[in-house]
């Protein structure tokens, strides 16, 4: 078993290196269209926001349940509208959702 581990590793370590090394490899004349240039200003803020909201809203069982995540999420977009800096929205949201949770 331990074997397999390690190989498994292994793989998934080289096929992200070599999904990086693709992304460097595409020639030139490909990002200069701009249906590429376009996609790729839209796909890493979906990608983005995506991530966000299954990290916030997501339970271990796979369903989707607001909790106190939700009101630290809700602070960090609220100090970053008033461009606290990031610091401040980090620590700002752990103490809501700690605050939260206690409650």
């Amino acid at each position: 078993m331990p074997d397999t581990l390690w190989w498994a590793i292994l793989a998934a370590g080289a096929g992200c290196y070599l999904l990086k090394y693709a992304g460097l490899a595409v020639p030139a004349r490909v990002l200069a269209d701009p249906r590429v240039a376009r996609a790729a200003d839209v796909v890493p803020v979906g990608l983005l926001a995506a991530l966000v909201a299954v990290q916030t809203l997501a339970t271990g069982d796979g369903t989707l349940q607001p909790d106190a995540r939700l009101a630290g999420l809700g602070i960090a977009v609220l100090l970053l509208l008033l461009r606290a800096p990031f610091l401040v929205v980090v620590v700002g949201a752990a103490v809501v959702t700690a605050l939260t949770r206690l409650l």
